[in-house]
């Protein structure tokens, strides 16, 4: 059965009248995460990912808040952008309110007000109906849905506004990772976890201070990712980020909800009102492997929707970016930092948009390189200075292996006595030569772990359960 106009609307008034907290998606006072993307923003690509508890509450105070603005001179936009956003937004929608397309805009109704004013005098959109407050029900007229499929065939996103490029540098100059100077102690409840030599923490302490980038180097299988990705929790603090931003006339998606973490705020903070194109993240932590190709540093364009993906870099502005397994990537290594020669000297980047245009963005982030090979057999002398920290990760002493070992057993409520680690090393490590790696007794105690779950043994180390276990795991090794 087909409603009447008259029903429908009736059947939206309600809808209206009857709209909850958790619908205003897109303003602070929302209970919906910041970090939901906005209706018709296209999906970020799936990465492999498991559901984590609920993001925590944030209560410490922040040094940057957007606050949100009073005019679209503020906003740093034009009215054509927005009537643009609107066009498309009704065009997918066919009606909507006022407050509702303030909320999915992510700018207060009186700021966008006007521009519905001007759209309704050019006979671009009609009033349905009204809604309390002076509000209306806005739908398209024919010649504004014509421009509103064409505005939808050149770029698909009608989603939170755009911030500038301009306003979003001014934003990672004031939250700028350079000016940050994380106390030692903050930096070791970062490490809580790990076993860190004390002056191998205090290296990696005098990188971070420096807020330019190291080289971790060694062996395989001694931490050295483990350590980078402990590194931004030791600033311990929050930033913000636009969910996109605009840059001669492009839209650039920024924020991606499977790279940034974002915050839940309390009532402290919501009460103080943001500008809702923004989203409260944990500083980032970036990380590019042996996948890394160039296309990733530089702005990939979702394919038939006109909308920018922003590249790995800008992604990780004002926390770090780890290049994982590097000198592996699958772009040679001399293309890689010929890419990032100048960026890392001048502190900000040049992209080129899909027009061929050319921007400046920041590069302000702790680029880490993770590597088993030598620095110096990968890189010339020119690019090293430029990376003030070249710190190398060996392996244990026979003392550190022994605590580790002993300290991973009692986690996994394992009896181990000292008598069967003197066992483990003098018949499978010291007549050979084997290394000590910080993984080995991790994952000697999974082996064993594994064992007796399936013959239902006591989880003691014996000799036996280290025989199997060694030539399980170092058969081919």
């Amino acid at each position: 059965m087909t409603p009447t106009p008259a029903s429908a609307d009736s059947i939206l008034m309600r809808l209206v009248k009857n709209a909850s907290v958790t619908d205003s998606a897109l303003l602070g006072v929302s209970s919906k995460p910041p970090g939901t993307p906005a209706p018709g923003q296209a999906a970020a690509a799936p990465r492999m990912s498991q559901p984590g508890p609920p993001k925590p509450i944030v209560r410490e105070a922040m040094g940057f808040i957007p606050k949100p603005p009073k005019s679209l001179a503020e906003a740093g936009l034009l009215e054509s952008e927005i009537s643009s956003l609107i066009l498309k937004k009704l065009f997918h929608r066919s009606m909507e309110a006022g407050f509702r397309l303030s909320e999915q805009l992510g700018l207060r109704l009186a700021v966008i007000e006007p521009v519905l004013r001007q759209m309704k005098a050019d006979r671009l959109v009609a009033y349905k109906s009204t809604v309390n407050a002076g509000d209306y029900v806005y739908e398209l007229t024919d010649l504004g849905r014509e421009r509103g499929r064409e505005l939808s065939q050149a770029c698909t996103y009608f989603g939170t506004a755009p911030v500038p490029l301009q306003q979003y540098a001014a934003s990672v100059a004031a939250q700028s990772i350079a000016r940050q100077r994380p106390s030692l102690d903050s930096i070791r409840k970062a490490f809580f976890d790990l076993e860190i030599p004390e002056r191998l923490l205090s290296n990696i302490g005098q990188a971070i201070h420096s807020g330019r980038g190291m080289f971790l180097f060694g062996n395989a299988g001694n931490g050295k990712t483990s350590i980078a990705e402990r590194i931004t929790k030791s600033y311990g603090d929050n930033i913000w980020i636009p969910r996109a931003l605009t840059a001669q006339g492009e839209i650039i998606r920024l924020f991606d909800p499977n790279r940034h973490e974002a915050i839940r705020l309390d009532d402290s903070v919501v009460n103080e009102t943001y500008d809702a194109r923004w989203v409260c993240i944990r500083r980032p932590t970036v990380i590019a492997g042996g996948e890394l190709r160039m296309e990733n540093l530089e702005v990939n364009y979702i394919r038939n929707t006109g909308i920018g993906e922003a590249p790995l870099q800008l992604k990780a502005n004002c926390g770090m970016l780890l290049i994982d397994d590097f000198g592996r990537q699958r772009m040679p290594v001399d293309e890689l930092l010929n890419r990032w020669i100048v960026p890392l000297e001048q502190r900000h980047d040049f992209l080129h948009l899909e027009s061929g245009r050319t921007i400046q963005t920041p590069f302000d982030q702790l680029v880490v390189f993770s590597t088993n090979m030598e620095p110096k057999d990968l890189v010339e002398e020119a690019f090293l200075r430029r990376i003030p920290y070249k710190i190398e990760v060996k392996d244990p002493t026979e003392v550190e292996f022994n605590k580790l070992f002993l300290e991973s057993a009692a986690k996994l409520r394992f009896e181990c006595s000292p008598a069967a680690l003197e066992y483990l090393l003098a018949k499978y490590y010291r007549p050979i030569g084997r290394s000590l790696r910080f993984c080995h007794p991790r994952d000697l105690l999974r082996q064993m772990e594994n064992r007796c779950t399936l013959h239902e043994l006591p989880r003691v180390v014996t000799e036996e359960a280290l025989d199997q276990a060694v030539e399980n795991y170092f058969s081919i090794m």
